[in-house]
């Protein structure tokens, strides 16, 4: 049986590889094979599923494009704007200003957010918006790991670990990774410095965005707050579910509060489109896979390999786990990556007697920075892409690696030496 879930788990990431445009349907067809085969216990199906992370994820989303809908993120934009006296600094402004917006909201909406202003400018400028995408899509990328609800990989390493949105700024009396992310932002930004050091042309703002509604603004602050108020009650008295009920009820006041409102409801339809189905559905799937391979033992088999590579030595496998991660993120999306090897982190942890927290952070650290090394490795990478070809602006790999790679390297490489400073 375990040789049958071996072959079954790695034909299952094969097709993900191959056909990413039809990967919910294939991670829900092998959750299924799984469940039938016995593999998975049917009993076991609904518990292995993390409904608190799937909540989350669908509630943020909802909440998000309500947000987006209201022009407040280009208000802001605006006023950075304002505030720029060049094209040098107009790009580091955007890629943080795009780094802080996505540690609490998702990767391809700020980057749907932003890069318009971005390509605002380059038109009133006459230069190409290229540089300027590809910067506020990796900063965007960067920040995904600094909050519990920054990226899917963030939410899948609370439902892991039990953390609550406090643990990710400051866990078991030390510095969480918040910390460590802001610094790898100040590293890379300096790098994006020396990146665009020659592009000196003056700017200026010709106005700001009037805000059409400040409520969803309210309810996304109101949201996070949420999330901060309940990390300070203990698990034994708060529901597993709770974070994911928070970004939902809030998400559904939202949709309440605009029929009301409008009395129409396009609006809610929406919102109801924007959140991504086929990301749950995928998540989901995941879910029962990596259940199924649990239940048989592989995850316990692949965590005594990673011992035996490493000769059981901490550093090593630490070392080993950041880059690979940082590899694999480069060419898959770190989504199903990051699924399949917490629990596998957890094993590494359990046999070498150790904390999981150290290896837990390195994972993440390593799969969420790694994905900006090159335009396939992130959603908002292929998103900004795609912004570029419609705006007329085809961008090869080598043009979109030029930047990437140093920035990548930097971040990774602050946050590697410094989760091992803190945490080893």
């Amino acid at each position: 049986m375990k040789i049958i879930a071996i072959i079954l788990f790695l034909a299952t990431y094969a097709l993900l590889l191959i056909f990413p445009k039809k990967r919910a349907h294939i991670a829900v067809i092998s959750a299924a094979i799984f469940v039938v085969t016995g593999m998975m216990p049917i009993s076991k199906v609904f518990f292995t599923i993390n409904w608190n992370v799937l909540m989350m994820i669908a509630g943020t989303m909802g909440t998000v494009y309500l947000f987006i809908e209201s022009k407040m993120p280009a208000l802001l934009g605006d006023i950075i704007i304002e505030k720029t006296k060049n094209v040098k600094w107009a790009i580091i402004a955007l890629s943080l200003f795009a780094g802080l917006i996505s540690a609490f909201i998702d990767n391809v909406a700020t980057v749907l957010m932003v890069a318009p202003v971005a390509v605002t400018i380059a038109k009133k400028l006459d230069i190409s918006p290229i540089s300027m995408i590809i910067a506020i899509a990796i900063s965007s990328n960067l920040q995904g790991a600094a909050t519990l609800v920054g990226d899917t990989t963030s939410i899948l390493l609370g439902g892991q670990a039990g953390l609550d949105f406090l643990d990710f700024f400051v866990y078991q009396g030390k510095p969480g990774l918040f910390w460590v992310v802001q610094a790898a932002a100040i590293v890379s930004a300096l790098v994006l410095l020396l990146v665009f050091k020659k592009h000196k042309q003056p700017i200026h703002s010709e106005g700001r965005t009037t805000v059409s509604d400040y409520v969803p603004t309210i309810l996304l602050l109101g949201t996070i707050i949420l999330l901060i108020l309940v990390s300070f009650i203990p698990a034994d008295y708060k529901p597993e579910i709770i974070n994911g009920l928070i970004c939902v009820v809030i998400f559904l006041f939202g949709l309440a509060r605009s029929y009301v409102k409008k009395k129409d409801t396009a609006e809610i339809t929406a919102a109801l489109k924007e959140i991504d189905l086929f990301t749950l559905v995928l998540l989901a799937g995941l879910f029962l896979v990596v259940g199924g391979i649990s239940e048989v033992g592989v995850i316990d088999d692949i965590s005594r390999v990673f011992g035996r590579i490493s000769g059981d030595n901490v550093f090593i496998i630490y070392t080993l786990i950041v880059w690979f991660s940082v590899v694999i993120s480069a060419i898959i999306d770190n989504i199903p990556y990051v699924a399949t090897m917490l629990p596998v982190v957890a094993g590494i942890a359990g046999i070498l007697d150790v904390s999981p927290t150290l290896l837990y952070f390195g994972l993440l650290s390593g799969a969420t920075l790694g994905g900006n090394l090159t335009p396939i490795g992130a959603s908002a990478n292929i998103a900004a892409l795609g912004l570029l070809r419609k705006e007329g602006h085809d961008v090869s790999s080598s043009e979109f690696m030029k930047i990437s790679v140093p920035f990548t390297l930097a971040a990774v490489a602050t946050g590697y030496v410094l989760v091992w400073l803190i945490w080893a």
